[in-house]
């Protein structure tokens, strides 16, 4: 599968976090294996991290420390109200800004027209 653009996967990695999360409490690193399962194979563990860490200062996640048997504690992650709230906003902006985008692509008018004769300027 050919990379996704940086840009854009920054744009929707917060829709897409808080929809997975609302389906099950997970882990950083759970996300990212979750994600890439999803087709984002080249996601950076170093991108998910910083916007859980944003998601949970805006009050979209709450975390709790979970003792794990092989290794140190980890950090488990679930949705807030206001975290559903922004989920439902966010998807509703993604599934318009996607449609529009469809849109546009489709309904583009074919390109191999000829252009237009050059008109001849009358001389004195």
């Amino acid at each position: 599968m050919a990379p996704h653009d940086p840009q854009m996967l920054k744009g929707v990695l917060r829709l897409l976090v808080l929809t997975l999360l609302e389906a099950e409490e997970d882990y950083g690193y759970a996300l990212v294996v979750r994600l890439r399962e999803l087709g984002f194979d080249d996601l950076a563990e170093g991108t998910v991290y910083p916007a859980l860490a944003r998601m949970e200062s805006a009050g979209l996640l709450e975390g709790r420390l979970v003792r794990s048997s092989s290794g140190p504690a980890r950090k488990y992650y679930r949705v807030t109200d206001a975290g559903h709230a922004e989920r439902e906003r966010a998807e509703t902006d993604w599934r318009s800004l996607a449609s529009t985008v469809d849109r546009a692509l489709d309904d583009r008018e074919p390109t191999t027209t000829a252009p237009p004769e050059p008109t001849e300027v009358a001389q004195r």
